[in-house]
């Protein structure tokens, strides 16, 4: 078994532990318990969940137990968030910025909706599941996690995004992009070569620039997101646009959460916005400890 498959078997397990917490956090269960549940012994689940996540079972829980608290203040005061921010789910200070370069389409591009574009494609195991991986040329142009079963509907999706395109079987080369972005670090830092090239309104673009100013580790809201994009009235048309990114994970949607400081939905699974968001914080905090 190569590494991106143990670590995809890994995720799967964690994933599982998470689905248990979010289901049982007001009986605060212990890690006996939910090591139980994975069909592991304690020791090896502190391992396994440590070592993943950087944080233990239970300072996970905790956080887990935060958020659930936020949720119970959601209509309460906006400074809600800023509360959060001081428990500990953003740091002061800002990290690197992931080295990302997006390009968006030219009009005639845009246009001819991606006549005689070629577009590479291969399913991977990744420390958040199996993903679908779309490339070209200009880059990245596609990145959905899948479930089980699901790998003929996520490639029909992207063929509907790109109807005019010829879409080729290519694990081998989008095995490349899949190892540059899901690195053995738990954040990695991409070189600027690493584009995507994405399709959609001009605004629609800016929100996924925007996203993309977000530092791993870090949090914004719908609003700023709105603000930064060039619209800040226009919140729930930037909402609708984070919800429409294409390229999961590399524009970092995941890093929006609701006003009140609510966690909020994500289209690939809440279990999945809490495994990379806590993966994020336990690399900021390694890295302010590191500095201090």
């Amino acid at each position: 078994m190569n590494d991106l498959a143990q670590r995809e078997l890994d995720y799967r397990r964690i994933e599982q532990a998470i689905r248990y917490l979010n289901m049982h956090v007001k009986e605060q269960p212990d890690l006996t318990e939910v090591a139980a549940h994975v069909a592991l012994s304690p020791y090896h689940f502190q391992r396994l969940f440590t070592r993943w996540a950087g944080v233990s079972p239970k300072r996970f829980l905790a956080l887990l137990t935060l958020n659930y608290a936020k949720e119970i203040l959601e209509a309460g005061s906006a400074s809600v968030l800023e509360a959060a921010l001081d428990c500990g789910l953003s740091g002061a200070g800002r990290l690197h910025d992931l080295f990302v370069t997006m390009e968006a389409m030219t009009p005639g591009e845009y246009k001819a909706q991606g006549h005689l574009l070629e577009i590479r494609f291969g399913f991977h195991p990744t420390p958040f599941g199996r993903a679908l991986l779309c490339v070209t040329r200009r880059g990245v142009c596609g990145l959905s996690f899948v479930e089980p079963g699901d790998d003929a509907a996520a490639l029909t999706y992207q063929q509907r995004r790109w109807p005019l395109s010829k879409f080729v079987p290519d694990e081998a080369e989008t095995a490349l992009y899949a190892g540059r972005i899901f690195s053995s670090e738990v954040v990695p830092a991409f070189d600027r070569t690493l584009a995507c090239l994405v399709k959609g309104t001009a605004f629609q673009c800016k929100v996924w620039k925007a996203l993309l100013e977000i530092p791993p580790g870090e949090l914004s809201t719908y609003s700023r997101v709105a603000a930064s994009a060039g619209k800040a009235a226009a919140v729930r048309a930037a909402a609708n646009a984070v919800g429409l990114n294409p390229v999961a994970y590399l524009i970092p949607c995941h890093r929006v959460i609701r006003e009140s400081g609510a966690l909020g939905g994500y289209r690939w699974g809440v279990v999945r916005k809490q495994a990379m968001l806590a993966r994020e914080f336990a690399e900021r905090d390694a890295r302010v400890l590191g500095r201090e």
